[in-house]
Parts: structure tokens; C-alpha cells; sequence
């Protein structure tokens, strides 16, 4: 939602600066512009990346602005989450946890947090590594190294989308000057008009040097940038999770394990002490 109030903060900001300026807005409105600029840009960006990353790229783009920050009740709900299997393996050994972790569609712990079932990496990463925990009891450290090998692939796949933007963005001045510069030249057949005609397409053709600026450092730039913190936050909730199973893998208490977990967590959305003991106790009734 605030992406999208940004978009009409950028626009409104520059049309009403236009015209406190007396500009004539008919000016701007240059369709063969816009079809030469977005469409260069398009078909640059289907040759820089594979299919893949095209899908993805379409798909983060709809992220900025139906995205969500990760906010302290998700925080809580991974570790109500954790602390329920934790509490379970306690009770009934690792075998306990099978069938939860085999099927968490069917699961009565893991259907109680829909947010954490609905983000099919999170639920993936949680499942997998309880998983090949149950099926190799591994050392610690070598159980961490697993999960950081799987961090990084992921983080790598996220990585390439807003670089494909960025790349796309930064081509958009360039082309806006290809667009310019085929304006001048249709300028230049024009040169036995009169100075008014000459005048409305000289500035029709400064439109795409403007469009290609705007499109760079007003949408396509900043929307890569919101993306690489959406990322970031990914980042975080998967090391949270990591320093949850971490903790497992140690034998540690389930008091102890999420409160490892808990640390983990930015302290803007880190709830307290107290506040985790309240939910659990809430959970528990």
C-alpha cells in the first residue's frame, strides 16, 4: 500500500509542479514515446535474463506493492510454532513430530499459523530440516552448515529479481535519449515550419529524455530498492528459523531454543520477554 502511495505522490508532485509552471500537460502525453522507450526496455530485459528470472522479476514486481513487512505477530507466530513441536518432541520423543512435518497441511500445530503454511520456503525450510534431523541426528555444526547451504541458494534466487529491475532502470535514461534523438530527427524533417510548429516538436521530443529519467530514478529504481528489503526481511525470518533448529540440534530446553530464536529477531518487530510468555500461556488455553 505505501508503494502505491508513493507512485501517486511521484506523479502528483511532478504534474502539479508542471503546472504551477503553466505547462501544457498535452505535451507530455506522447504515446510513440512511450511505445519506443517501454518497449526497448522490454525486450531488453527478455534479453539480459532466462525465463526464469523473467517469471520471477513479473512476479516480485506485484510484491512491491501487495508485500507485507514482517511485523512482530509473525515473529510470535514462528515461535508459538516452534515452541508447540518443541514441546511435542519432548513428550513423545522425535517420532512424534512425523506426522506433522510429513503432512503440515493436515497437521493440527502447523494449521493454527495459516500465515507460516501460505509461505511454502518458510514451511519448506522448517519441514525439510526437522526432516533430515529425524533421519541422520547430525552434529550440530554440520546441521548448520546444511541449512546455510540452502540460505544461500534461496538468497541467491531472490537476488537476481531486483537486479534485473535495477538493470532494466538504469537502461531507461539511454533510451529515453534514443527516444529524444528520433524526435530531432523528425524535427529536422520539419525544419521549413514555422518556429511554433518546430517548437511543439523539439519539446515533444525532449518528453522522451523526461520519460526515460522519470521511469529510472521515480519508479523502476526505487522499486528494486523496496524489493532488496523485502529480501532482507526474508533473510531475517529464515535466520530466525536457523537459529531455532540451531538450538534443537543442542538439546536444549523449548524454553531456551525459542528464546534463541526471539534474539534473533530485529529489535523493531522483537517482542519481549514477557510479551512471548503471555502468548505462549494464551496459545496453551
Amino acid at each position: 500500500m505505501l508503494a502505491i502511495v508513493g507512485v501517486l505522490v511521484v506523479i502528483g508532485m511532478i504534474v502539479g509542479g508542471y503546472l504551477m509552471a503553466k505547462g501544457n500537460l498535452s505535451i507530455l502525453f506522447q504515446p510513440a514515446e512511450l511505445i519506443i522507450i517501454g518497449g526497448s526496455a522490454l525486450g531488453s530485459f527478455l534479453i539480459a535474463n532466462p525465463p526464469k528470472v523473467v517469471k520471477g522479476t513479473l512476479k516480485s514486481i506485484v510484491h512491491v506493492f501487495t508485500g507485507k513487512t514482517r511485523s512482530k505477530t509473525y515473529y510470535l507466530e514462528v515461535l508459538l510454532l516452534f515452541n508447540e513441536l518443541l514441546v511435542l518432541s519432548r513428550k513423545d520423543g522425535l517420532i512424534g513430530l512425523e506426522e506433522h512435518i510429513n503432512n503440515p497441511d493436515k497437521s493440527r500445530i502447523f494449521t493454527k499459523y495459516p500465515t507460516i503454511l501460505a509461505n511454502h520456503h518458510v514451511l519448506d525450510f522448517i519441514c525439510d530440516n526437522f526432516k533430515i534431523y529425524i533421519a541422520t541426528s547430525p552434529e550440530p555444526h554440520v546441521f548448520e552448515s546444511v541449512m546455510d547451504v540452502d540460505m544461500e541458494t534461496l538468497h541467491k534466487d531472490e537476488e537476481a529479481y531486483p537486479k534485473a529491475i535495477n538493470a532494466v532502470s538504469d537502461s531507461l535514461p539511454g533510451l529515453g535519449i534514443v527516444a529524444a534523438v528520433l524526435g530531432i530527427v523528425i524535427t529536422m524533417g520539419k525544419i521549413n515550419e514555422p518556429p511554433e510548429v518546430l517548437g511543439q516538436s523539439i519539446g515533444a521530443a525532449l518528453v522522451g529524455t523526461f520519460l526515460g529519467i522519470l521511469g529510472c530514478y521515480g519508479f523502476l529504481g526505487p522499486m528494486a530498492t523496496n524489493l532488496e528489503h523485502q529480501n532482507h526481511d526474508n533473510a531475517v525470518v529464515f535466520s530466525v528459523i536457523k537459529s531455532a533448529l540451531v538450538a534443537f540440534s543442542h538439546n536444549w530446553h523449548p524454553t531456551l531454543v525459542v528464546d534463541a530464536a526471539r534474539r534473533a529477531i530485529p529489535a523493531s518487530e522483537r517482542p519481549t520477554f514477557a510479551e512471548l510468555e503471555e502468548a505462549i500461556k494464551n496459545a496453551k488455553k
